[in-house]
Parts: C-alpha cells; structure tokens; sequence
C-alpha cells in the first residue's frame, strides 16, 4: 500500500495538536477537509477520492477511484482510466469494472502542495482562534495566571501556558502595581471580544471580582457556600469593604474571613498591593452605618 509523505504538512499539525489540545477526530477532519478542498479545485469535484490520514505516524494515503473505459473512450483521465493502462496494473480488469489506485499527492504539482499548505495554515489559524475565544469565554469572572511577556504605558501583555496573549489595560491595573517582565500575575477575566477575526481577552486587577475570587481561594468556607460575599466596594490598592453572611450560626463570618492572626486575608491583601480590607457582618435591614461605609468609597 502506497505512503505519502509529507512532513511539512502533517508535523505542522503534529505541533499543533500538541500546542493547542486539538483533539484527534478534528485533526483528522481538518486534514481530510484541506485536502479535499485542493483536489475539488483541481478536477471540479473530490467525489472520487478516497483520503486516509494517520496523524499517528505522519502520514496519509490518497486513492482514487476510475471506471475502466475502452481506450478510444477515455474523456477523463480523472474519472476513468483507459483499459491499457488498467491491465497494466492488473491484467484481469475489463471494461465498465471500477479500479482503486493509490495517489502521490506530490504528482499533482507544486501547486497542489503549495494550495495545500495554504489551505492547511488558515484552517489552524482559524481553529486556534476558535479555541481560544471559547477557552476564555467560559472563563469570563475566573482568575488567571498569565507571564508578564511586555510592560507598556497603557497596557500590560501577558501570554498563558499555551502562549496566549491577555491584556491588562491600565485602568483594569491597581495603581500601584509594578511588573517586571517574566513574572507570574493573576487577575480575573472581564471581557472576550472578537476583534478582526482574532480574541481579545481583557483581565482585571480593579474588578470587585478579583477581590471576590481571591476570598474564594482563600477560604474554603466560602469555596463551599457556607459564607457568601454579599457585597464588596473597593478603591483599588487603597482600601475595600467587603460585607460576608454565614448560612451556618456556628460559623462566624467575619472571623473565618480573616483566618487565625489574619492569616487568610493577609494573603489577599498581599496579592491586592496592601489594600486595607475591611470585612464587615452583612445586615439583611440595611444598616445606614454599614451601607453608608460601603457607598462612601
């Protein structure tokens, strides 16, 4: 059985299963798609062709399926193969019989590799951007931990572990934070946007969901839902109240908020430049002194 070889198509996808967790069912898709895309511009249909990929091993097989004609009869060497050149491979072959021969995809023309190629590029193009604007749409209001890759006057780029890029604006910055390239910042997911075909991810370190997520991370009575976070009103890296209620009256929220000798909520304070936290009991009567706190800031 014939083999096509093909290493600059088949191990640029290799790379991009890897890099991109493209799963194998649309690996095998999006090859036979390309494939079938070059051939159906080159003969006006790929109906007749059967392609086999096994990104596996790297490689693929192409057969093509004639009808045998008598040879003062052959219109389309596409579609049919003269009864001289059929016997050629086997000689029990007659006319009207269907014969299958493998393909070398190169014998189509460096054309036809090069539309492939091209072909193949914009497809994992399109895929990557694909997945990851729905990777991070489903993550909108989670933290993320991204490496400080550049430092500008309006904006921070900082790339996943796949190499992704997020944006931290610098309004979505707490004043008082400074980066150094390479460093390891988490911030949360406010925004995901398509913006000329490519995702814009937007983080926050400002957002009072930042500060709720981090409470989440640091107390497990909250992770669990026996304290909720019924409020929090910040001015970023100067100070924040954050009202909590217990759903458990042998939980004091406030305390387990705060952790023994502060320390659960040192570390938040830490991560948030030294932002005076203040943790408050949430009333359900609207106490003036507690919500008059919370709309002061």
């Amino acid at each position: 059985m014939a083999r096509t070889k093909g290493p600059s198509m088949i191990e640029t996808f290799a790379d991009f299963k890897e890099n991109k967790n493209v799963d194998r069912t649309t690996l095998i898709s999006v090859l036979e798609e390309s494939f079938r895309n070059v051939i159906s511009k080159m003969f006006g249909s790929d109906e007749n062709y059967s392609i086999i990929i096994n990104p596996d091993k790297g490689d693929f097989e192409i057969w093509r399926n004639r009808k045998v004609v008598a040879d003062n009869r052959l219109k389309d060497s596409n579609l049919q193969i003269s009864l001289t050149e059929a016997q050629k491979i086997d000689p029990d072959y007659e006319v009207g019989e269907e014969i299958t021969d493998a393909v070398d995809f190169a014998g189509f023309g460096r054309r036809a590799v090069l539309n492939l190629r091209q072909a193949l590029a914009s497809k994992i193009l399109e895929l990557q951007k694909d997945s990851i604007f729905s990777k991070y749409k489903d993550q909108i209001g989670q933290i993320v931990i991204g490496e400080v890759y550049q430092v500008w006057k309006k904006e921070v780029l900082m790339l996943d572990d796949d190499a992704n890029e997020l944006l931290l604006p610098k309004e979505q910055q707490i004043p008082t934070d400074f980066f150094r390239k390479g460093e390891a910042r988490r911030a949360v997911v406010v925004s995901v946007d398509n913006q000329n075909g490519s995702p814009k991810i937007i983080l926050s370190r400002t957002s009072p969901l930042f500060m709720q997520r981090l409470f989440e991370l640091e107390v497990p009575e909250i992770h669990d839902g026996l304290i909720t976070i019924k409020r929090i009103a910040r001015i970023p890296g100067e100070r924040a109240k954050v009202a909590v209620e217990s759903y458990d009256d042998r939980i004091d929220p406030v305390g387990a908020c705060v952790g023994m000798k502060g320390a659960r909520i040192h570390g938040i304070v830490r991560e948030l430049c030294n932002e005076n936290i203040d943790v408050i009991n949430y009333s359900s009567n609207l106490m003036l002194d507690i919500f008059a706190g919370l709309k002061a800031l």
